[in-house]
């Protein structure tokens, strides 16, 4: 065989828009990369899905942010309810600016279960919430026992309110707290 021959183009009997089309063998450096990457792909596959080499899955990284964020909620809830007591939380009732915050959270929180008017009532119709402004508290009237309920929920499961510690910061709940207690008979 000759040299000639060796790097003879096969030409294939296949013809297609006029163009006759090479039967090549592809480089061998393009071949050796290819299996490279075959052999890396597997190696990494099994290293990172079957071997248990302490990596964590997405549901354990997952799991691990939730919980960081829910103990730092939950100091940050101690820490706001270690610096509040009856008395200033009263005070809060009476400072508009706290006031004006805690009626906005209870306009879009509340308000659904309570009533606009903190009644329990709208348009003549009963609401699921208690009303806010009468004398009758199931759970305790003084202020820090408002929050408690707030931000714990009702201790009647079946048909209590939700506790919203979850959903409102500590601040959010002092103020609808202080929002509630500018609402009642004698508050400032």
């Amino acid at each position: 065989m000759s040299n000639k021959d060796k790097h003879q183009v096969v030409l294939r009997d296949h013809t297609f828009d006029g163009i006759q089309e090479f039967d090549q063998k592809l480089p061998n450096w393009w071949l050796f990369t290819l299996y490279i990457m075959i052999v890396a792909f597997v190696v990494f596959w099994v290293a990172y899905y079957q071997l248990p080499l302490g990596l964590k899955s997405d549901v354990e990284k997952i799991d691990q942010a939730v919980a960081f964020v829910e103990q730092k909620r939950q100091q940050q809830l101690e820490e706001v309810i270690a610096s509040l007591d009856n008395d200033s939380l009263l005070a809060m009732a009476k400072e508009g600016e706290h006031v004006t915050a805690g009626e906005a959270v209870y306009q879009s929180k509340c308000m659904a279960c309570h009533g606009p008017d903190l009644s329990g009532m709208m348009a003549g119709l009963k609401l699921p919430g208690v009303s806010l402004v009468d004398a009758e508290w199931k759970y305790g009237a003084a202020p820090l026992e408002i929050m408690k309920l707030v931000t714990n929920g009702s201790p009647d499961l079946a048909s209590g309110m939700i506790a919203w510690k979850t959903q409102l910061a500590p601040t959010e709940i002092a103020q609808v707290v202080a929002y509630i207690l500018s609402k009642q008979d004698g508050a400032g």
